[in-house]
């Protein structure tokens, strides 16, 4: 079986949810650099910012376009229901409650939208370490009149007798994010919707920094709505995303509030020469599930061709060998970088892939970073570090050497 059979392959088997036969050279090692040629170049710790794409997702790409190129007597692409699959098998959620959107804040706005938030009463809770899109969102939401509540973090975390005073009766919505972009803290999911549904509200959650690098189990834990783009740390692509919602809500509680041609199957005209008698103009019945809900228009096939290695390349990684070993260096770094003189953002019990650090002189630190060719996020007055599969220890020799 050579490279394309593989790629076309293992796409058809993980839309009939099957897995393939052949594990690619990729899945024999964990978390090779040769894996990832853009972390040969550089020691990429920014890996929260986007992850690098592999060889064997780019690969897949290529073939994808160059059917698109060339033309293929091969069946039409179709993956979607694969990979809606693999997206709930890695949140244990239900594959009826996946729909693809573009983005996480695409997904978020939906949500919004279908609680109908703004226009009615009740208010929103969120955190100031939820994502920094989601803030302007909820901030220019509250400039139109709409009671948004923003709790702020003690010692970098967000307490949750602290959003116990600001959830009541009249809460909507409450909206976090499981893994917070800004300094790793992580959520107890279950406990914040548990809070929310006992008084009547619903939780949504960007799983962002999350999902690939974290175990995440929405049925467990009670998560009502979540969302995640595919380019972090389930090594994607840019232009396609996962919202789920608990299947139970749909119509329910979450109506549809945008219309396209992905919510429709079926579709018959009752209009022309020789058409089957039905209703004027046309008739169609409704794709089951969230698709049929949330879905409009056309989505990024080439972040879909990337997506059907990435998913299953995590799966067989393992999430939490994946999170084990981003630990392994994060804790090193919590306990090494302070005495550099750096003041740490991140809670010391946090087990995401993230670690923050407060910079006094960010232009002295990016200097030295630039020079020893380190790559991590340095914005305002913070540096924000995040390993992945492929990083090592030597990595983290790289950064603190550069840091001291």
């Amino acid at each position: 079986m050579d490279r394309r059979e593989w790629l076309f392959g293992s796409g058809a088997l993980l839309a009939a949810g099957r897995e393939p036969s052949v594990i690619p050279p990729a899945a024999a090692e964990f978390g090779s650099k040769t894996d990832f040629p853009y972390a040969q170049t550089r020691t990429y710790l920014n890996n929260a910012a986007f992850h690098p794409m592999s060889v064997q997702a780019a690969a897949a790409a290529r073939e994808y376009l160059a059917r698109r190129t060339e033309g293929s007597e091969e069946p039409a692409w179709d993956v979607s229901a694969g990979l809606k699959k693999g997206f709930a098998a890695l949140i244990n959620g239900q594959p009826a409650g996946v729909s693809y959107v573009t983005s996480t804040m695409a997904g978020e706005n939906l949500v919004m939208a279908g609680l109908g938030i703004p226009g009615g009463s009740g208010n929103v809770v969120t955190d100031a370490l939820h994502f920094e899109g989601s803030l302007y969102l909820y901030g220019s939401l509250q400039r139109r009149g709409v009671d948004v509540r923003i709790v702020r973090p003690r010692n970098w975390r967000i307490e949750l007798e602290d959003l116990e005073r600001a959830v009541d009766r009249d809460t909507k919505l409450v909206a976090i994010s499981l893994v917070s972009y800004l300094n790793g803290f992580q959520h107890d999911a279950k406990a914040v919707a548990r809070l929310a549904h006992a008084h009547g509200a619903h939780l949504y959650v960007d799983i962002i920094q999350g999902v690939g690098a974290v175990p995440i189990d929405v049925q467990e834990s009670g998560i009502d709505f979540c969302a995640s783009a595919t380019y972090k740390w389930l090594m994607g692509d840019f232009g396609l995303g996962f919202l789920y919602v608990r299947p139970e809500l749909l119509d329910r509680v979450m109506p549809r509030v945008q219309y396209g041609w992905r919510q429709f199957e079926k579709f018959e005209y009752h209009m022309l020469p020789y058409d089957a008698p039905g209703p004027y103009p046309a008739s169609w019945q409704l794709v089951p599930g969230a698709p049929g809900y949330f879905e409009m228009g056309t989505f990024s096939r080439t972040a879909e061709a990337c997506l059907t290695h990435s998913l299953e390349y995590i799966q067989r990684l393992g999430v939490d060998r994946i999170q084990a070993h981003a630990q392994s260096l994060v804790q090193r770094l919590q306990k090494e970088i302070p005495g550099r003189g750096y003041e740490p953002l991140t809670p010391v019990e946090s087990r995401s892939p993230i670690v923050t650090f407060a910079v006094k002189d960010p232009a002295a630190v990016a200097s030295r970073l630039k020079r020893a060719n380190v790559e991590v996020k340095l914005e305002q007055h913070y540096m924000r570090i995040s390993p992945s599969i492929y990083n090592d220890q030597a990595d983290v020799d790289a950064l603190l050497n550069a840091l001291s």
